[in-house]
């Protein structure tokens, strides 16, 4: 057998009543959600589980909700004896993995993506930045295309590097609308517009990277039990010295989605379990390279199916 990977999933995968059976069910989960309620003054099981949606979507809500369910299926499946080679997730997703590589503790982990989250909405005025998921697009056409616009002023760049012919851009309304109407010039299928509450992963974001980076300095962090593959450098950290500059890095720089999964593949990885709400990291993976096996862990169902295929392999 190959290299294993676990890999949680970012903002867009949250659903009300995620983790629901986890707590009901389990003991542990449930004490985690309890714990995650405490750290944060609210009752974030409430919105989690009953809505509504729209305030859940929020991304100061939406970050430690999927932290915290990522979090809890996590530890119900490591309870199982499967231990991965590496670990990785997609934006707010790589403080999953770094919580479940104990490089931070479950609670500052909550407390800083919450943070985190309302540092990202407060950086940008509402309705001035936008974001657009482009189809079709080769990565450096697109990078020439949005430094032109940027160039004339209206900020658009590169922001999730997802697999090949999905590349989300993001910056200004006005950059990402031209984005929007130039990429059939550069062999484009077609750019959609996201619902988004700011333009994440663009340098509009450096306040929030900013105000971040002073909040990461009142926390402990310690070494990695297991390697995390960085947004930023689509490279494997462990050392606590050399996380938080990554992470203050990651909120105005482009998520290397495809570049990490690639290099997990490229060191022998041939299963990734994404453990989290939804699939959206397994439909990326598999358009990244189809060889490989993909798992999802969203359920305690889920969880015990992927536990027992890999048994028998």
């Amino acid at each position: 057998m190959g290299k294993i990977a676990f890999v949680f999933p970012g903002q867009g995968s949250q659903s009300v009543g995620m983790g629901k059976d986890l707590y009901d069910q389990l003991p542990e989960a449930r004490s985690r959600f309890e714990e995650a309620n405490e750290a944060l003054g609210f009752s974030l099981t409430g919105l989690v589980f009953e809505g509504p949606e729209s305030e859940l979507k929020q991304t100061a809500n939406t970050q430690p909700a999927l932290l915290t369910t990522s979090y809890a299926l996590y530890e119900a499946f490591a309870a199982k004896g499967i231990k991965p080679d590496y670990m990785a997730g997609h934006s707010l997703g790589e403080y999953s993995a770094l919580a479940a590589s104990g490089v931070l503790s479950f609670e500052d982990a909550v407390k800083i993506v919450r943070a985190r989250g309302q540092f990202m909405e407060q950086a940008v005025p509402g309705g001035q930045g936008a974001m657009a998921a482009v189809l079709g697009a080769e990565r450096e056409a697109l990078a020439a295309l949005c430094a032109e616009i940027s160039g004339s002023g209206a900020v658009a760049e590169l922001a999730n590097i997802n697999c090949p012919g999905q590349i989300v851009v993001s910056g200004a309304k006005e950059g990402i609308e031209q984005v929007t109407a130039r990429v059939k010039e550069i062999g484009a299928k077609r750019a959609i517009p996201l619902e988004v509450s700011g333009p994440f992963h663009s340098s509009l974001m450096k306040p929030a990277s900013e105000r971040l980076e002073a909040k990461l300095s009142e926390v402990s962090f310690q070494d990695g039990t297991t390697p995390v593959v960085a947004n930023v450098t689509a490279r494997p950290v462990q050392a606590a010295s050399e996380i938080p500059s990554l992470l203050v890095r990651q909120v105005y720089s482009p998520v290397l989605w495809e570049d990490s999964v690639a290099w997990l593949i490229g060191q022998g990885v041939d299963t990734f379990v994404e453990i989290g709400p939804g699939s959206v990291l397994t439909g990326l993976i598999k358009k990244i390279d189809k060889s490989v096996r993909l798992f999802n862990v969203s359920s305690l169902e889920s969880l015990e199916q992927t536990v027992a295929e890999l048994a028998t392999v």
